[in-house]
């Protein structure tokens, strides 16, 4: 019964910034591997970014990179996206997963729990 539950999400104008919550219970994650990914309308599920729950060590798409940052506060079992200088393709549904993997893994199929996800929406 473990779960994840993203929330944060909403609407906001490009330039703006946003902080996305994950809230990981049912489970210790502290092996696992926690990762962001999105999907836009129409488009595939992209990876946005990843942390290891134990180490802190993180990766970035380089679409995001300089502007997103992932972070996780192990006492409140959470993981955050901060999302910065939000652009209009940033527009998406954004999702929390994880991943058992022993590496930082970017496709969805090495991801074994998986969040309802939040919408964020940037307009001009």
């Amino acid at each position: 019964q473990a779960r994840l539950v993203e929330s944060g999400g909403g609407l906001v104008q490009a330039g703006g910034s946003l902080r996305l919550s994950c809230a990981a219970s049912g489970r210790t994650f502290s092996s696992y591997i926690m990762g962001w990914f999105r999907q836009a309308p129409g488009k595939e599920r992209e990876f946005v970014t990843a942390i290891s729950w134990s180490g802190g060590a993180t990766y970035y798409a380089d679409s995001v990179k300089g502007r997103f940052t992932i972070s996780r506060d192990s006492a409140k079992n959470t993981v955050y996206l901060q999302m910065n200088s939000l652009k209009a393709e940033d527009t998406a549904v954004y999702y929390c997963a994880a991943s058992r993997a022993v590496s930082f893994v970017l496709t969805t199929r090495d991801y074994d729990y998986w969040g309802q996800g939040t919408q964020v929406t940037v307009s001009s």
